[in-house]
């Protein structure tokens, strides 16, 4: 019973130094079994260097890092066989061609083409016959996408697996993870697309300057960010400008009658109370997203707030 509870990724105040730099200074979160989770943050924040470590490719400088409940570094012979993973960069053997590299990625692996192989290569329109020089990096990209997907594996790895995709292409990257939940798979998913991680992911963890500075699910950290709202009513909004838990507020209209701005979730009461004073005659709210709470975090770490 206590297998079955094991932490799939398990990182405590893991620290990684580069001389004196310090890439990683305290990240820590755990992919529960079964857990879509996404690893959000801008270029540079640290997330390829966290992956990295719990790949067993860098060693940590602090904290611990467990795969599968097995030391990353110590045991990554043993991890390996059970993870498929996507780096953000692919880079190729040019003289191979793309369908010869997806079979040697699948073999250096311990699998073979499979029926899967064939409805990935077809799914993402991928041409297997060209020799890898002569691709983009989009299609440098599907070559691991269909190599990782084609895995039966225990843990998913994505660092950044749709840079270089078109937006059909990212939808069909989209669906395939939707299936790999189905059916009980556990993914980490790097990205800084956050209508990729929303779609996809139960949980995020938000990491900063090698730090972790939020993480949860998304109905916890959604109450966090502004919901925006679009009214008009019958008498001129004038109050709004004063009232507290309204950001970002434009007029529509010189009459002041027809208003967009953005609210902080736990004034809400006190806003449809000076709205009610004016006679609501349209309102729509936009429920908050992963982008809105993303700029509000960053914002909050010391950077414009002009962008919220």
């Amino acid at each position: 019973m206590t297998k079955m509870t094991t932490a799939i990724i398990e990182l405590d105040h893991l620290q990684k130094n580069f001389g004196k730099f310090a890439a990683l200074k305290d990240v820590s979160f755990t992919l529960a079994p079964g857990q879509v989770l996404g690893f959000l943050g801008p270029n540079g924040a640290g997330k390829s260097t966290t992956i990295r470590v719990i790949l067993g490719l860098l060693k940590k400088s602090g904290g611990s890092v467990t795969v599968f409940g097995k030391d990353a570094w110590r045991d990554d012979a043993a991890i390996h066989p059970r993870i498929a993973y996507i780096p953000g960069d692919v880079y190729l053997w040019p003289n191979l061609s793309g369908g010869e590299i997806i079979d040697l990625l699948l073999r250096l692996n311990g699998r073979q083409h499979n029926q899967k192989t064939d409805e990935l290569i077809k799914a993402f329109e991928f041409d297997p016959k060209k020799k890898a020089r002569t691709y983009s990096k989009g299609n440098r990209q599907k070559v691991a996408l269909i190599a990782a997907l084609s895995q039966d594996a225990d843990l998913y790895i994505f660092d950044e697996p749709t840079s270089g995709l078109d937006p059909l292409n990212e939808q069909t990257f989209q669906q395939e993870v939707l299936k790999l939940k189905r059916a009980g798979k556990s993914v980490l998913l790097s990205s800084h697309i956050l209508s990729e991680v929303e779609r996809m992911c139960d949980s995020i963890v938000i990491i900063r300057d090698g730090s972790v500075i939020e993480s949860g699910n998304l109905d916890q950290l959604r109450h966090l960010s502004r919901i925006k709202i679009e009214v008009t009513t019958a008498t001129p909004m004038t109050a709004l400008a004063k009232q507290a838990g309204v950001h970002d507020l434009t007029y529509r209209d010189s009459e002041h009658t027809k208003a967009v701005f953005t609210a902080d979730r736990d004034a809400l009461g006190t806003i449809m109370t000076t709205l009610a004073a004016n006679t609501v005659v349209d309102m729509q709210s936009t429920p908050p997203t992963l982008e809105d709470l993303f700029l509000r975090y960053y914002g909050k770490q010391g950077e414009t707030h002009a962008a919220q």
